[in-house]
């Protein structure tokens, strides 16, 4: 008997991933038909142009990382290649790692030692 309640399980998880995968493909469908149209069929970083079966490889960055915000002029969208979309990304995810420098502020040191915390004494001694 507990088979059958883990195939029944099964089935329900997989109708849910592939309801999910359906309404994912039907958003991202209505803004890439919307920025193909708008746009020239060319990556916007590397300059590569896509015709035919090879347009699947173009896609559709939005410039602010949010995907719910899709203006009907398309201002939030650029077109790039699989390549400049993966490294578009991994340089935003990059950039989250540095701590941001605020003007006269210090950013605190991870450090827990200070090779040259006695420099300036030294290098006035040698004067």
């Amino acid at each position: 008997m507990p088979s059958k309640k883990t195939k029944l399980d099964k089935d329900e998880m997989d109708r849910i991933v592939a309801d999910a995968r359906r309404s994912r493909q039907q958003r991202e469908k209505g803004y890439r038909e919307r920025a193909l149209k708008i746009y020239p069929w060319i990556c916007a970083r590397c300059g590569r142009e896509f015709h035919g079966r090879k347009l699947h490889e173009l896609t559709v960055h939005h410039k602010d990382h949010n995907h719910d915000n899709n203006p009907p002029d398309g201002s939030n969208w650029e077109l790039l290649c699989l390549y400049c979309h993966d490294n578009e990304h991994s340089r935003y995810l990059d950039q989250d790692g540095y701590v941001e420098m605020t003007p006269g502020g210090e950013q605190e040191t991870t450090a827990l030692d200070k090779p040259f915390a006695n420099l300036k004494a030294l290098l006035k001694n040698k004067k």
